[in-house]
């Protein structure tokens, strides 16, 4: 039976647990439950804390999970990242008081304040930096007003939290991160354990690719066939069927969700008739 450890609060939660739905698993009836049985999949999830989730999956307690990026590399897990999953994405920047840094070496001997102390440590050992990290849980952006630290590492979205607080970003990015898939190490992983694995990187994969694409159904002169088909290549070619109008044929393809009104548009333009579009609710390429 595989085990699956999912995020069971935080902005990764929600997500995750409408994607493995959508990919044919089965959700958790009780928001208090710490874990479920899907029978009918043969697998078990288990909903820890998202900073728990690598280290769970890097020791081989559970198989595989869904966290985020950046926790998988703050934990320092033995868990690998397989598949990148498409949402929580987050940056993660440095700030300091405005005019006081310009780049990393300015950091030397400071104190750098974070939720995620490996990260950021391991960042700045990178770049030959050394720095005093200071931990904290929260509320990251105080730490230079309040005095105890110098600058700050945090996630950045539009930079408007860290303005408010007087600061302003500088350095380089040190990480974009966003939802992944992990497991544990391939040469640790039984044979039955990674076939199940692959079912369910494959059944995600199914989900991105159905949020990702629509499906386009047009009518179009056969005279102009080959100008519209190369609107809509679709993934290996378009289908084409006859209609009862043989100067007629109908097309389906994939296209990109956010290309779907540029490609009606320049399908209408080229003479392209009854274009209707269509959700994909799930897929295999």
């Amino acid at each position: 039976m595989l085990r699956i450890a999912v995020p069971n609060k935080g902005s990764l939660s929600e997500t995750a647990a409408e994607m493995l739905i959508e990919a044919g698993y089965i959700g958790r009836r009780d928001p208090r439950a710490l874990s479920a049985l899907d029978t009918r999949n043969d697998v078990e999830f288990f909903y820890l804390r998202p900073r728990d989730i690598a280290t769970y999956v890097g020791s081989g307690a559970l198989d595989v999970g869904i966290t985020g990026r950046d926790l998988l590399l703050d934990s320092r897990s033995t868990a690998t990242e397989i598949a990148s999953l498409d949402f929580g994405e987050s940056t993660f920047r440095f700030a300091g008081p405005p005019g006081k840094f310009s780049g990393l070496e300015d950091l030397a001997g400071m104190r750098v304040a974070t939720s995620y102390p490996a990260l950021v440590g391991d960042f700045l050992a990178r770049a030959g930096v050394t720095v005093a990290i200071v931990t904290l849980d929260g509320a990251v952006e105080s730490a230079v007003k309040l005095g105890v630290a110098d600058a700050v590492a945090d996630v950045v979205s539009t930079g408007s939290t860290l303005r408010a607080q007087g600061l302003e970003i500088f350095g380089p990015v040190i990480l974009n991160s966003t939802a992944v898939l992990i497991s544990a190490a391939a040469d640790s992983v039984a044979d039955q354990t990674r076939a199940g694995i692959t079912t369910l990187q494959r059944r995600l994969h199914g989900v991105l690719v159905a949020r990702q694409y629509v499906l386009i159904d047009y009518d179009v002169p056969l005279a102009l066939l080959d100008a519209a088909t190369k609107v809509t290549p679709g993934i290996e070619s378009p289908t084409i069927s006859p209609l009862h109008d043989p100067e007629w044929m109908a097309v389906r393809a994939m296209v990109p969700r956010a290309d779907t009104n540029h490609v009606m548009d320049e399908l209408y333009e080229i003479g392209a008739r009854a274009i209707l579009v269509s959700s994909i609710h799930a897929a295999r390429l």
